[in-house]
């Protein structure tokens, strides 16, 4: 009996191995797909606050939002963070997002638009470890509209769930797609078809919106107010400076380079900053650019006086200039501007700097600017539990997801199809919503100091792809990527942001 009972354990380990991986993955997938999906968790808390003058009674409703595939069955939860006035119908709507992608609504969340804010060092010194100090901001703009904080798969609260896996959502169109199922079924749980509805994304969450407006448009006939970019990231072209053959981020970085060396006083900086900043879009249009386009055929007289004009705008030295044959790398100028000192600028925010052991590496090993990473990551933890009650065993990735980048689809065309590869560009999909929703502008916000989205490349990008320029409203500030850390530029991006919304929903006084 026990040599059968030995024959038949060998017999039914040596079925399972022999059975081919992907059957036994589904009977795994079987297996988990079997188990029930709870009810969506949800956290409400009542809140009172004095917003640009105006008291508002709001609650918050810290939840999921389930989405579902076409048999009707849970996929992806969506966590939000929603800040919805009471007693008032039909509020305009804006959904918030952060960018990477991989990036929760953290950095919005906590820094520039939520009721609560984290203060750190508004001249760009480190903040320090905690305690951190975390006040109310009454500047910001609830008075105007209900907001929306969305945490896309992978980031935050928000996961794959039931029918659904991780990878279903990690793409470009991928992501595109579940944001704007989110917002339809946002409209429809909230009963609030007939707000008045507005996009505002960061950095990638730019990219984001321009195409989440087209599909909103496309397939569930939703027309968007009005779309807010902070550090526009529509065309990467224009924003990839690690390509040695793109000649465009040679251009396009330019003007952040000569801001950013006035900032750190290694131009002459005596006159006026803004007309210097305009001589460096000329330089750069009007000289650099038809000389890289000429390549071994520029005169050595006119490449002469290139490297004394480059030298004049970006304060490197001409030997570097001409090291580098007149193409400066934006993520090595990080590093170059004051090399001779021993420390580097930040790239999201060349403010900061930060002395780094290596002093002959061509960039920057890490970001001076992500000093502030672990303030925020606190505030946010510290508020969810006291103050707004989330009390939940699910993890806050913030990072994000582990496996994300590495598997994130930047290819836009349905698995199976041809593609050559080029630049993620998203900006097509804006334009078309514009000529198809006339009612409809653009607010773009860029930091002067931003060395990972520049603010020349948002004008580059946004002043082609058939957009009228009536269309795009350009407002910049003295302050990196998240201009908000700065404390003016916080306040302006807002009043700037509450005067579109009121403009764009026909609220104005």
């Amino acid at each position: 009996m026990k040599l059968l009972t030995n024959y038949l354990t060998l017999l039914s380990f040596l079925l399972l191995v022999s059975l081919p991986t992907s059957a036994l993955a589904q009977t795994t997938e079987s297996e988990s797909e079997e188990k029930p999906v709870p009810d969506p968790t949800e956290f409400v808390s009542e809140h009172t606050g004095s917003f640009n003058g105006e008291r508002i009674d709001y609650r918050v409703t810290a939840g999921e939002t389930y989405l579902q595939n076409a048999e009707g069955e849970p996929t992806a939860s969506i966590f939000s963070f929603d800040y919805v006035a009471e007693d008032e119908e039909n509020r305009p709507v804006t959904f918030v997002w952060n960018g990477g992608p991989g990036s929760s609504s953290n950095w919005l969340h906590m820094g520039g638009y939520g009721p609560k804010r984290i203060v750190v060092p508004s001249d760009a010194e480190h903040p320090g470890a905690a305690p951190y100090t975390i006040k109310d901001a009454p500047e910001t703009i609830l008075d105007v509209t209900d907001m929306v904080f969305v945490d896309p798969v992978g980031t935050g609260f928000s996961r794959a769930i039931g029918k659904g896996e991780k990878e279903d959502f990690w793409g470009l169109t991928e992501d595109a797609d579940s944001m704007a199922a989110f917002i339809a079924q946002w409209l429809t749980e909230n009963n609030r078809w007939n707000s008045p509805v507005f996009l505002l994304g960061e950095s990638f969450g730019t990219t984001r919106a321009a195409a989440v407006a087209k599909v909103l448009l496309d397939d569930y006939v939703i027309n968007v107010n009005g779309i807010v970019f902070v550090s526009q990231a529509l065309d990467y072209q224009g924003s990839t400076p690690y390509v040695d053959d793109n000649i465009i981020s040679y251009i396009t970085y330019i003007p952040t380079m000569s801001a950013t060396a006035w900032y750190h006083g290694k131009v002459d900086n005596s006159g006026d900053f803004e007309a210097f900043i305009q001589q460096s879009r000329e330089f750069a249009t009007q000289e650099l650019l038809p000389a890289l386009f000429k390549g071994n055929l520029l005169s050595k007289e006119k490449r002469a006086e290139l490297v004394s004009e480059l030298q004049r705008f970006t304060g490197l030295s001409k030997e570097y200039i001409e090291r580098v044959d007149l193409r400066i790398n934006a993520f090595r100028f990080a590093k170059e501007l004051r090399r001779d000192e021993g420390v580097a600028v930040g790239l999201l925010d060349s403010r900061y700097t930060k002395d780094e052991r290596d002093d002959v590496a061509a960039s920057p090993r890490e970001d001076a600017a992500r000093a502030i990473s672990p303030a925020y990551k606190a505030s946010l933890m510290h508020y969810m539990r006291n103050e707004l009650g989330i009390d939940w065993g699910r993890t806050y990735l913030n990072p994000a997801d582990p496996e994300l980048s590495g598997k994130w689809r930047w290819n836009p065309k349905p698995e199976g199809q041809t593609w050559e590869p080029h630049y993620v560009n998203t900006a097509p999909d804006l334009a078309a919503v514009l000529r198809s929703n006339p009612a409809l502008k653009v607010m773009v916000g860029s930091g002067y100091y931003d060395l990972i989205t520049p603010f020349f490349d948002a004008e580059y990008t946004l002043n082609r792809h058939g957009i009228a320029s009536d269309d795009i409203i350009y407002r910049y500030y003295h302050g990196g990527h998240m201009m908000y850390v700065h404390e003016p530029a916080r306040k302006a991006l807002l009043e700037d942001t509450r005067q579109f919304i009121q403009r764009q929903a026909g609220t104005t006084d």
